[in-house]
């Protein structure tokens, strides 16, 4: 299943009251797993930038100046997240200004029913604690080092961890990049199977090896175990 991980930063708290998109950042997740397919663009918002939010993210009016409108990026935008479900840190909040900004421009609104909101998922795994996205990358041992700002982008990156966790697909993948595919070839056709990518160390001692070898020879001349040990023989 596809599904899109969605950061956005504003310029503030409130569309209703002027505030702005300014950075958007989207991470392709596949059966529960990164892709490597990203989408991230600053975005013009038209106005200036308050002291408060520039302290969150550290994007400035003059720096916002030159990037360009959402009007320009939003055919992008929606081609990448398709019809996939949104996964969200506080759904409500980036949602509603996306959705500002697409009513601004006469465009559909993306529908609440196709978001995933980590918060909320959060909250109800562990409940009476903080669940901030930091809380929950130290709660998960995920390294937030890089995130001294606030970043769409590398937010969503950390919030696709903490979505793996949260809903506990962490433990299937590590099961299966432990084990490598090999294909064998048996009378009806080629069958996969699964082996481990460090076999085991053996357990059969060269004593042991000797002491088979010596039962074969009192066996007669054309033991079975021929046909299974050629080269021990």
């Amino acid at each position: 299943m596809r599904e899109i991980v969605l950061d956005t930063e504003t310029t503030g708290l409130d569309p209703l009251r002027g505030d702005r998109l300014v950075e958007i950042g989207c991470i392709e997740i596949f059966n529960r797993m990164p892709t490597g397919q990203t989408f991230h663009r600053y975005i013009n918002p038209e106005r200036d930038m308050p002291a408060e939010a520039f302290a969150v993210h550290g994007l400035s009016t003059e720096f916002l100046a030159s990037k360009p409108l959402f009007t320009e990026v939003v055919d992008e935008f929606l081609e990448f997240i398709g019809d996939a479900p949104l996964v969200i840190h506080n759904a409500s909040f980036d949602i509603s200004f996306i959705n500002a900004e697409l009513d601004r421009i006469k465009r559909v609104a993306i529908s609440r029913e196709r978001l995933v909101d980590t918060l909320l998922l959060a909250r109800r795994k562990h409940p009476g604690v903080s669940n901030r996205l930091d809380d929950l990358c130290s709660r998960y041992a995920i390294d937030n080092s890089r995130r001294t700002k606030h970043g769409a982008l590398l937010d969503a990156e950390l919030l696709a961890e903490v979505y793996i966790d949260l809903i506990g697909a962490r433990q299937s993948q590590l099961i299966l990049a432990s084990e490598t595919r090999i294909t064998i070839t048996s009378g009806a056709g080629d069958t996969p199977r699964r082996q481990r990518e460090e076999p085991l160390a053996p357990r059969i001692t060269e004593a042991d090896r000797e002491a088979h070898r010596a039962f074969i020879a009192t066996l007669g001349d054309k033991p079975i175990w021929n046909d299974f040990l050629p080269a021990a023989v």
